[in-house]
């Protein structure tokens, strides 16, 4: 570790790069590690536990969700494991044995875990990651990895929005500075990539994750010069082949946009081509200020030269503007998208699903509440999608025990867990089924190929294209079914009823 002294004190910075295998042991709650210390004390470190992180409710009031951070919670779990440096300070708070202590030290992950990849269309209820481990590992990686997932699959659900308002324009990630810290703009920068945007303007996240840097310049590198059109000049000569320039630092169609059209004209005249060039509008109504700065570049012959905006935009506005004819063709999204200003949490959380008996068989656990949504769905268990085999349409999902056994030419009855005459059959032979957990970890090794970014966000466009169009509308959206198995159903029905309570 190295000192590094500011105004507002000291701190230390991990030489290590940024979310390259950095040590994360003790991001933790303190309840897991006292919790740890219970289960070694009472014979328990060795019991096996079933856990799954799933979310109760789609946030912005969508239909469906989008999962990410599957590979910061491999990076996390392949680095766990506790330093000299880490243990002295837990030994410094006097609330655990030595014994204890000198277990730490050779704590690893040995479990397994099963995920959803990173990308996929989720919903509510269902398991996005499955830890099964004994239940010191289990318990300890709770924390972290709900912040990873919990945070991404916001941000990547929030930009799937966004993105679906542009209605293919092109949109970047301009979120940076607003963003609640370096992780959250630098891991949130990943996620909205992975939900469609083309590219962000944090060039650590574009380092780390081979993602395109994007930007243009500030209204400050106008103010800098004698006049607007110096500048913009110096800026063209800078940078002809991304040459877009910012045009209402003082009037927007008085001065900005015919500078910008002028300094277009001196670039063609001197045979210079721009592979990217136009304006962006930061302020204003910008539906009016396009269309009119849309007709002066056409007028002036530059039909092909750009108009960003940005300005504090979100997928409501976005949809809005491109409804009154708005003439944007690249967007800039921020605050709104970076820190999900709307719904800023995603809500995901890790409960106990099984655990083992002194005859190493896996026993159901179910979690009780007042509140029905909170009650948990027991076993250990798997998704399997159903699509119609006809269109490629995802139909519905089945939270299925992990033994059950399925054939896709026999027919197909599924039935709304909370509404048991809700019904739906599939005859055989017109329906395909998809198991969508996939293993990560084997006896705490990693058997997952993780894919790039870029993968990951064409594999994201193809998830979404499995969705009917009533889904994927920002308001009222046509939710899809997630039911129980019956085999699934009729445990949970039996452990309620073994606790004097009805489904």
């Amino acid at each position: 570790m190295r000192r590094a002294e500011g105004a507002a004190g000291s701190m230390y910075i991990s030489e290590e790069i940024m979310y390259n295998n950095q040590n994360l042991s003790l991001l933790t709650d303190l309840y897991q590690l006292t919790m740890m210390q219970g289960y070694y004390r009472y014979g328990k470190a060795d019991k096996i536990a079933v856990f799954d992180l799933f979310f109760r409710e789609n946030p912005f009031q969508a239909a469906f969700s989008v999962t990410a951070g599957l590979d910061q919670l491999i990076d996390y779990i392949e680095n766990l494991q506790f330093t000299e440096e880490q243990i002295a300070y837990l030994a410094g708070l006097e609330l655990f044995d030595e014994d204890f202590l000198n277990y730490l030290r050779t704590f690893r992950f040995t479990g397994e875990i099963y995920a959803v990849p990173e990308g996929s269309v989720v919903f509510p209820g269902e398991p996005l990651v499955r830890v099964k481990a004994p239940i010191m590992e289990a318990q300890l990686i709770e924390t972290t990895m709900l912040c990873l997932i919990n945070h991404q699959s916001l941000i990547a659900t929030k930009a799937v929005r966004v993105t679906y308002a542009a209605k293919g324009d092109p949109v970047m990630e301009f979120g940076l500075r607003r963003a609640q810290g370096p992780d959250a703009g630098t891991l949130g920068a990943r996620a909205a990539v992975i939900g469609g945007c083309i590219g962000t303007s944090n060039v650590l996240c574009a380092q780390l994750f081979d993602i395109a840097p994007k930007g243009t310049h500030a209204h400050s590198w106008v103010m800098s010069f004698d006049s607007e059109l110096e500048a913009f000049r110096a800026y063209a000569k800078l940078f002809p082949d991304m040459c877009i320039l910012l045009v209402d630092t003082y009037d927007t169609l008085g001065s900005g946009v015919p500078h910008a059209i002028q300094v277009f004209k001196e670039m063609r005249e001197a045979g210079i081509s721009s592979k990217m060039y136009g304006i962006r509008l930061d302020s204003g109504d910008l539906a009016y200020l396009s269309k009119e700065a849309r007709k002066m570049l056409d007028d002036a012959g530059f039909g092909d030269a750009i108009i960003s905006a940005s300005s504090d935009l979100d997928e409501y506005l976005v949809r809005d503007l491109k409804l009154q004819g708005a003439q944007i063709s690249l967007w800039g999204i921020g605050t709104k998208l970076i820190t999900a200003q709307d719904n800023p949490s995603f809500g995901g959380v890790y409960k106990m699903a099984a655990e083992s008996t002194e005859s190493g068989q896996l026993k159901a656990k179910i979690k009780l509440s007042d509140n029905p949504a909170k009650v948990t769905n027991p076993g250990y268990k798997k998704i399997l999608r159903i699509y119609d085999k006809k269109t490629g349409k995802l139909k519905a999902d089945l939270i299925a025990l992990d033994d059950e056994q399925y054939d896709e030419s026999l027919p197909l009855t599924i039935f709304d867990p909370a509404h048991t005459w809700k019904r739906m059959t599939f005859k055989g032979g017109e329906y395909t089924l998809r198991e969508m957990l996939q293993p990560v970890f084997i006896q705490g090794r990693c058997v997952y190929e993780r894919p790039s970014v870029s993968e990951i966000q064409s594999y994201c466009q193809s998830e979404l294209d499995t969705l009917w169009p009533e889904s994927r509308r920002l308001v009222n959206a046509q939710t899809i079914p997630v039911d129980l198995s019956q085999p699934l159903y009729d445990l949970k029905e039996q452990m309620l009823h073994e606790h004097g309570k009805e489904m």
